[in-house]
């Protein structure tokens, strides 16, 4: 059995970048993903976009990759508008009111992925294991002992399972998840825009759920669209001029008639909190530990704040006990993710409630919550401050 400092589970955006980090911090990781990512493609987005946060944007920086990204796609985006169904002032934050040009970036999923994992393949402490699978986690007091689909072995001082919402590890853990179905599926698809999308981001909160505007080049925005989940599967099936119809309605006109660009998707949409961030010595990050409704476009976003604080925690330990895997120290940063994604998720969750309603008196209510909201500058400011990650 080949001992290791970290193994990490899961080849996504969150599992890629733990693994870089915990490499750069001159650990020796192991890192186990069932599935190739697929290449990023200039000709074909990735209808999964990310609107990635400044504090985000610094931990790619940190890995020397963001040039990489830029020299692929993304998009800044210098302001975010909230409005309602109801009410017509909007809640509008600008970069410009945080003293910065802009409050993140909207990118593929793909963009990321693809740069990362170029990155992990050229790290030389990173051993990856691709194609394969975790098939057992035995954990002692001082390791965790993991067992590979393919016959490998590995013995670690600490696994970090970032293996998404179905989270394997998770459930060889036996850690149990608190789970909501919103009844909703989440509808992506690039349109065209017959108005300037003035590089802001926009979201209107219907009845049914957010609709998201994200900008996306030139007169082009990824859509992200909470339906009730028999809408979502019946507009899917209309025809490209019946979708845009339905489209331009729910915005109100807002970008002017829209055109589709691409195909378009669905995913459901539910809330699933792990009861715990660490068992023994074993971390979950990411989905695997909070998956949580888009209407913030948070998702992506905690995932990496959870490897920021890690790489944080680490360095913390390190300092005070010379062990970057200080068990009380790894203990720390568990409870306090843990209390900051579900504060996050449960006020996202009481969001999509309150303004995904038809009740008369609480669309009054919301439409001029944003408009106050708008008028109150230092309150606008923290909300733009907590969103862009500053």
């Amino acid at each position: 059995m080949k001992p290791l400092d970290v193994v990490v589970i899961g080849g996504g955006m969150v599992g890629l970048s733990a693994a870089l980090m915990a490499a750069r911090q001159g650990l020796q990781v192991a890192l186990v993903e069932a599935h190739l990512p697929k290449p990023w493609r200039q000709e074909s987005p990735d209808l999964r976009v990310v609107a990635l946060a400044l504090d985000n944007q610094t931990l790619i920086e940190s890995f020397g990759l963001w040039p990489e990204v830029l020299a692929r796609r993304a998009y800044p985006y210098g302001a975010m508008t909230v409005f309602d169904a109801v009410h017509s002032r909007p809640l509008r934050f600008d970069a410009g009111e945080l003293g910065r040009p802009h409050l993140g970036h909207i990118l593929e999923n793909d963009v990321l992925v693809d740069v990362l994992w170029q990155a992990v393949v050229r790290e030389p402490n990173i051993h990856l294991h691709c194609p394969d699978k975790i098939v057992s986690l035995d954990e002692t007091e001082s390791e965790v002992r993991i067992g590979l689909q393919s016959g490998v072995e590995w013995s670690a001082r600490l696994a970090i399972g970032a293996d998404g919402a179905a989270s394997r590890v998770r459930d060889l853990l036996g850690i149990g998840v608190d789970e909501r179905d919103y009844g909703q599926k989440g509808v992506v698809a690039f349109v065209s825009t017959e108005l300037d999308h003035q590089n802001t981001a926009w979201q209107r909160f219907l009845d049914t759920g957010p609709l998201a505007f994200l900008p996306f080049g030139n007169h082009c925005c990824s859509i992200v669209w909470s339906l009730p989940n028999t809408e979502a599967d019946r507009l899917l099936q209309t025809g490209p001029e019946a979708f845009c119809h339905a489209l331009d309605s729910a915005f109100a006109g807002t970008l002017g008639k829209t055109r589709l660009v691409s195909d378009r998707a669905a995913f459901p949409l539910r809330r699933r909190l792990a009861k715990t961030m660490i068992q023994g010595r074993t971390l979950l990050l990411g989905d695997a530990a909070h998956a949580v409704h888009p209407l913030a476009g948070q998702g992506v976003n905690l995932g990496l704040r959870d490897v920021s604080a890690l790489r944080e925690a680490f360095t913390v330990a390190r300092l005070k006990t010379g062990d970057a895997l200080d068990a009380p120290q790894l203990a720390r940063w568990a409870r306090t993710r843990y209390s900051e994604n579900t504060v996050a998720a449960m006020a996202f969750e009481n969001i999509n409630r309150v303004f995904s309603n038809d009740n008369m008196a609480l669309s009054l209510l919301r439409g001029h919550a944003l408009g106050i909201g708008d008028r109150i500058i230092p309150l606008k400011n923290a909300m733009a401050r907590y969103a862009a990650g500053l």
